[in-house]
């Protein structure tokens, strides 16, 4: 292990590399579809509280316009709205969930259609003419499904809804204007009326129905889908992009550091590993005796305890801020303030180590509780001025620290075994870290000699 760190590490640095990705992670396409559907119920959800927000509205407005005990009648139509609203709601999950939808949608429709078309019993109202249903602007209430649909993020839904308010509603018209006493244009004049009868007077008839106002509302209708499903698709694609652009970035968090991924994703490849010099502090971490630890398991139980070492080390370092640069076989290094500039650098570095150490005294107490051998870590933490960048081809790319300070931090991750402690962390570290804070949690402090290296270095020592 020491051998492979010396030879990243000889050239005064190290170029981060990929970072596994966790286990069951599906593929980049099923994590977009999944993505999708998730924004499509969050989008359902949200049509159904406005279209409950709705129903509350022109239900207090029909009891506040219609005299009793008419505004019952509506009253009854506004909870059959709902629950036709509300079980499909409720279904969104299931297996059928959008061929259920589209049929509530044609149920939808045909309720709004009866409940303008059907006149009241006529023991509640003044009996009018049934043509004089189709005077007033109640059609209206139909298009206010469009803008329901429109609110799933789906333009098939959309499509869908305007086909059965066409339908429905024609169906409707047509049913009105055949019954035998409605009075038509062509009926006056077949009876030769329609030369010597002003047109206003049949038009102000209270059975006539005409056919323009069917044309112009159909022709709106048609016009208000398309444009409601255009701006939905792009609205879709919009999404649709933005949900990619996650997983992207969710895919790249795999193979580098989140916090790479996060500043890249903001910054653009363009703008992001100019070349910097900041101050930073650098963690190796590595598991002691791994080899003979080993020795005896078979390559997938070795598998298995680099995994389970890797993800519980990858957590804490990520929750104090860091940055895991690079899995060195059973070990690791992560960088803290190296993306941007942190004064406390230092200080979440020894935090990281001192949960590590306890994290993996927890991990051995199971382990040897169920008779496996217990594990102890060595960690090395320096801090010093580095140089943060890329490096690399064309071909590839790399996020890159540089300088001494890398060599040293391997260095005293090595010496823990000589100098009989779990951490050592450089003078210069704690002093950063604000000494006073931290020299409590060492036991000791001394200079030693590091390998390479012409002078000694303090550093302090924690069991």
């Amino acid at each position: 292990m020491s051998d492979l760190k010396s030879r990243i590490v000889s050239l005064g640095g190290r170029v981060a590399s990929g970072l596994r990705p966790p286990p069951g992670a599906g593929d980049a396409k099923g994590r977009l579809q999944a993505s999708t559907r998730r924004a499509e119920l969050a989008g359902l959800q949200f049509a159904f509280f406005a279209r409950l927000t709705a129903i509350v509205i022109v239900t207090v407005w029909l009891f506040w316009i219609v005299p009793w005990p008419r505004d019952l009648y509506y009253g009854a139509y506004a909870f059959a709205f709902f629950l036709l609203g509300y079980i499909p709601y409720r279904l969104r999950h299931h297996a059928y969930g959008e061929t259920i939808k589209l049929g509530f949608i044609v149920l939808d429709v045909a309720l709004v259609t009866v409940a303008i078309l059907l006149p009241p019993p006529v023991a509640s109202v003044a009996e009018w003419p049934v043509q004089t249903r189709l005077r007033g602007q109640e059609f209206l209430y139909l298009l206010l499904l469009l803008a329901e649909a429109a609110l799933t993020y789906s333009p098939r839904r959309v499509v869908w809804t305007g086909l059965w308010i066409g339908i429905a509603w024609s169906a409707g018209v047509m049913t009105i204007y055949s019954l035998p006493d409605t009075t038509r244009f062509n009926d006056v004049a077949a009876e030769g009326a329609l030369a010597s009868t002003s047109v206003l007077d049949i038009i102000l008839r209270p059975t006539f129905v005409g056919l323009t106002a069917w044309y112009t509302q159909l022709v709106a209708t048609a016009l208000f889908t398309l444009l409601l499903t255009l701006t939905v698709w792009r609205g879709r694609r919009t999404l649709l992009s933005q949900v990619e652009a996650e997983v992207v970035r969710a895919d790249l968090a795999r193979y580098v550091s989140p916090d790479v991924a996060e500043a890249l994703a903001k910054r653009g490849a363009s703008g992001f590993g100019d070349p910097s010099t900041r101050t930073v502090a650098v963690l190796f971490a590595d598991i002691v005796g791994f080899t003979k630890l080993t020795e005896p398991l078979s390559p997938e139980r070795t598998f298995a305890l680099l995994r389970s070492f890797q993800e519980r080390s990858c957590a804490i370092v990520f929750k104090h801020g860091g940055t895991l640069d690079k899995y060195l076989g059973d070990g690791f290094m992560a960088t803290f303030g190296a993306l941007d500039l942190r004064p406390d650098a230092s200080a979440r570095a020894l935090a990281c180590a001192f949960e590590l150490q306890q994290e993996i005294e927890r991990w051995s107490r199971k382990r040897s509780g169920r008779g496996a051998d217990p594990l102890r870590v060595s960690v090395g933490i320096h801090c010093g001025p580095v140089t943060v960048g890329n490096l690399g081809g064309r071909e590839r790319v790399e996020f890159t620290v540089v300088g001494d300070v890398v060599n040293v931090a391997s260095r005293l991750e090595e010496v823990t075994r000589e100098v009989g402690g779990s951490i050592v962390a450089s003078e210069d570290c704690l002093q950063a870290a604000g000494a006073g804070d931290w020299t409590g949690r060492f036991h000791t402090a001394r200079e030693i000699r590091l390998r390479g290296r012409q002078r000694g270095t303090l550093v302090h020592i924690a069991e």
